[in-house]
Order: structure tokens, then C-alpha cells, then sequence
């Protein structure tokens, strides 16, 4: 959870200089006075260029880069999106808000979609393909891209905890035809909330731009009040001051994810000296963000005890049990979608169910204390025994 470990200076100058110079906060428009200030599209510039693209799209979360995503694909009633069961419940939520229908692939040892299931999935209704790199660890991108190709279907990453990570050494987000990004208090490098979406076809991406607002298509030629349009759409405008915050915020993305993968390192050298417990399966040329440290327990009743010990110890984990509710589908009978067709939701993907239960994550900070991994030493000796 490293976003916010890092505001600082770099930050201040920023929107200071936001300040100082335009006090404009809006990001169009007022190009008289605003004095050449423009900050989202500094930020979207500088983030696409870091990425491999010539463009990208600032919203004002990672669940308006999903939404405007997927509106922008043309996806809608009647289509089939397949996710994977292990997300955020934005993920299918803006599936859902498109008018799709979310189709859910059960989860391997990676914590992500597990491609060996995947094409049992596809129908002649499905369009769009999302995997997501869950905490950071990413997807088994070659094996999904692979199947997508032959079906004709899109793929968009969810890399909202994702952003600074590789697969294949390409970024993960640029694999896919999309990529959706989000930058909240708790992601590798934050706006306090914010998104980005990058795309293979800027025709996609140009829809993306007029569907997130408005349908402005901010025609150079004509006043804002005369824009030109062509589709409808919503606000989903960052401000300048999340801009700011973003361009300072993205100068320390290499810097974030090498401590983060340091740290990281640390942990699971005194996590690996203990019995009864196996990792987090990692692809062979995926490099992870490190957004945790993932481990199985035998039991259930294991992983429940060692979130015990941590507390004792003033430390958190993102045991995942614990966090299942907002981040497993089986528990989303609020979602009629998904109701609708499973008609046990909460027995429908008994695979998943049974790896999360026995799953925790280890948060990695980027400015961990020595302190912490005795800590952690302490937990692991309470609970597991050593080799």
C-alpha cells in the first residue's frame, strides 16, 4: 500500500505550481487565462509515454476507467464480459453498468484467471475478455491473449494494483487492447482517487475521451458551449489538482516498486523458513509489483490464526477471508446479474473459495521498519512450525 507513503515535496511543488500560475482546476477550457497550465494532460502525456502510447485517459477513479472502458468498446445489452472471480467488485459491476452480462472464470494458485477454463466459458454472445492482476501479481497474459485471438474477443486489463509491473517484459496494462488503471489511496501510486485507461485503437480511445465527458468532443475549432458531439456520456473529468498530484507521483513509480519488490524479498525469507505453508504461484516471466507477500495455509482455521498472531503483534494482513466480501463473487447476491445466472452463487465457484480461504497476504510497505520483520518473525514462530 505504498501510494501514500510517498507524498512529499514533489507533490506540493506541484500543485503550487498549479496554483501560482493558473489557479484553473478544471481541465478544459479557459485557455486565456490559464497561462499554458495543464495538468491532466501533462500527466496523461507523461504516463503514456512511460507506457509505450502516444495517449492516454485520465478519469476520476479506477471504476470510471473500467466503466468508460468498456462503454467506449461497445459493449452492451445482450453481450457477455468473462472476469474472474478474485477482483474488486467494480470490476463486474461495470460490466453490469454497460448492460452485459459478467461471466465469472474461477481462479488457479496465481490468485488470477485460470486460463485451462477459460475457453469452456466462451459463448457466440461474449465480447470482452478482463483478466486482473490481483495484488500486483500478474495474469497468465500469453495463455488469455492466446485464446482470445481465436475467438476474436477484446481483452482489457484491470491493472488497478498492477501499474509498474511486467510480464514478458512488456507493462502489464499494455498487453491487452485496453488497459485500466486506478490511482486511490492504497494503489502504487495514488491521486487520492483517480484512473487512466490506455488503448491499442485511439478511435477506442477518442470514444473513451467524449464518453467521459459529456460527449465533448473539445473540437480546437469551436468554444466549449458550441462543441461539437456525436454520442452521449458522463462526468468522469479528473482535476488539475489530482493531475499535479499525479505527474509527481509517477516520477517515483520505478522507485516505488523496486523498494516494494525489496521489501518483499525480506519477508519471504523468513516466511520460507517455516513449514505448512506454499506461495503464491507467480508466472515464470511475470514481475509483480510486490503489492503483498501471498501465502497458502493447510487449513482455514491456519490462516485465521496467523491474522490472531499478527494483530497481537500490531500488525495487519489482507487475509483474504476476511476481505472476501468485497473482493470474491460468490458473495455478491446484491448483484441480480450474477444471481440471475448462477443459481447458487455462493457454491458456484468452490475452487476459488477453497484457495481464498486458506490465503494470506502479507501488505508490503515501501518504508518498512526492521522492527516489522521481527514482528512478523514472531507471528510465523506462534503459528507455524520451523523447518
Amino acid at each position: 500500500m505504498p501510494g501514500f507513503e510517498l507524498i512529499g515535496n514533489e507533490e506540493f511543488e506541484e500543485l503550487k505550481d498549479l496554483f501560482d500560475r493558473s489557479k484553473i482546476l478544471f481541465r478544459h477550457g479557459f485557455d486565456a487565462i490559464r497561462n499554458g497550465v495543464y495538468k491532466v494532460r501533462d500527466f496523461e502525456l507523461a504516463f503514456a509515454e512511460h507506457f509505450g502510447y502516444k495517449d492516454a485517459l485520465a478519469v476520476t477513479s479506477g471504476t470510471a476507467a473500467l466503466k468508460v472502458a468498456i462503454k467506449a468498446a461497445g459493449i452492451g445489452k445482450g453481450d457477455e464480459v468473462i472476469t474472474q472471480s478474485f477482483t474488486f467488485l467494480a470490476t463486474v459491476e461495470a460490466i453490469v453498468e454497460a448492460g452485459a452480462t459478467p461471466v465469472i472464470c474461477e481462479i488457479d494458485e496465481s490468485l488470477n484467471m485460470d486460463p485451462s477454463l477459460l475457453e469452456s466459458l466462451i459463448t457466440p454472445k461474449t465480447k470482452m475478455i478482463i483478466p486482473v492482476h490481483m495484488l500486483g501479481v500478474p495474469a497468465k497474459m500469453d495463455q488469455i491473449l492466446t485464446i482470445a485471438r481465436k475467438h476474436k474477443l477484446l481483452v482489457m486489463e484491470d491493472t488497478a494494483w498492477g501499474c509498474g509491473g511486467k510480464f514478458q517484459g512488456k507493462y502489464l496494462g499494455t498487453l491487452g487492447d485496453i488497459g485500466s488503471f486506478s490511482f486511490d489511496f492504497a494503489k502504487i501510486i495514488t491521486t487520492g482517487e483517480g484512473g487512466m485507461i490506455v488503448a491499442k485503437d485511439q478511435n477506442l480511445l477518442d470514444r473513451a475521451k467524449a464518453y467521459h465527458d459529456h460527449g465533448h468532443e473539445n473540437n480546437p475549432k469551436l468554444p466549449r458551449w458550441e462543441d461539437s458531439r456525436s454520442s452521449s456520456g458522463f462526468n468522469y473529468r479528473m482535476t488539475e489538482m489530482q493531475g499535479s498530484v499525479g505527474l509527481a507521483q509517477l516520477k517515483k513509480l520505478n522507485t516505488i516498486v523496486e523498494a516494494q519488490r525489496k521489501n518483499q524479498a525480506k519477508i519471504k525469507s523468513i516466511v520460507s523458513q517455516f513449514q505448512g505453508i506454499r506461495f503464491r504461484e507467480v508466472p515464470e516471466t511475470g514481475e509483480e509489483t510486490a503489492d503483498a507477500l501471498v501465502f497458502f495455509t493447510e487449513t482455514p482455521e491456519k490462516a485465521k490464526e496467523f491474522r490472531a498472531a499478527m494483530l497481537e503483534q500490531g500488525l495487519g494482513t489482507k487475509i483474504l477471508p476476511e476481505a472476501i466480501s468485497w473482493h470474491f463473487a460468490g458473495t455478491w447476491n446484491h448483484i441480480e446479474e450474477l444471481n440471475s445466472k448462477y443459481n447458487s452463487l455462493e457454491n458456484a465457484f468452490p475452487k476459488s473459495l477453497e484457495l481464498l480461504n486458506k490465503s494470506v497476504a502479507i501488505p508490503i510497505q515501501v518504508n518498512m521498519q526492521e522492527q516489522a520483520l521481527e514482528k512478523i518473525n514472531s507471528a510465523m514462530i506462534k503459528v507455524f512450525k520451523g523447518k
